[in-house]
């Protein structure tokens, strides 16, 4: 089972996210984030003191495939968080080549298809919002959007948040607020 959870900011993902994994019996963490400065430190150990112990975490800004290879044959739950930022490491990593950074999706998408653990994974809904001023921000939006697709497409469950609350875009909502 794959479910892919999309919201905008503050809206609830991981929470939803992580409801949903705590009914697994074995749950590794997929972090993409990379602490490039104090703020995103604060709110890393933040997010880590959020989750259970039990949990495994595993750092993972690149190479998300291999950590869905080998982890999703050795646990019955992956949680994915984030796909905004993995994104944001495969743009820089690429300077922005959309075939490589679509490459990495779609290996990253057969990996999740072939694993025996159920996965969730996180995601910004970045195209509600206004226009970027920046060429670069535009790019980024678009080719977010069209990662979240491609996600969307292989998932059993797409759910967007609102305000704290899931909306079943496909499949079913597993977990009520």
């Amino acid at each position: 089972m794959i479910t892919l959870v999309l919201g905008g900011a503050r809206s609830g993902k991981s929470r939803y996210a992580q409801a949903l994994a705590e009914r697994a019996a074995e749950v590794v963490f997929l972090a993409t984030a990379q602490p490039c400065d104090d703020e995103m430190r604060v709110r890393i150990e933040r997010h880590r003191q959020e989750r259970p112990a039990t949990w495994k975490t595993v750092e993972v800004p690149l190479e998300l495939e291999s950590a869905v290879r080998k982890h999703g044959s050795r646990s019955s739950f992956l949680l994915i968080d984030c796909l905004t930022t993995f994104a944001t490491n495969l743009m820089l990593m690429g300077n922005g080549n959309r075939d490589v950074i679509f490459a990495h999706i779609d290996r990253v998408c057969s990996a999740l298809r072939e694993s025996s653990a159920s996965a969730v994974i996180v995601s910004n809904e970045v195209g509600e919002g206004i226009i970027p001023s920046s060429e670069m921000g535009r790019h980024f939006r678009d080719l977010l959007g069209e990662i979240n697709q491609r996600v969307a497409r292989q998932s059993d469950n797409v759910i967007l948040m609102v305000a704290g609350y899931p909306m079943a875009v496909k499949g079913t909502v597993e977990v009520q607020p």
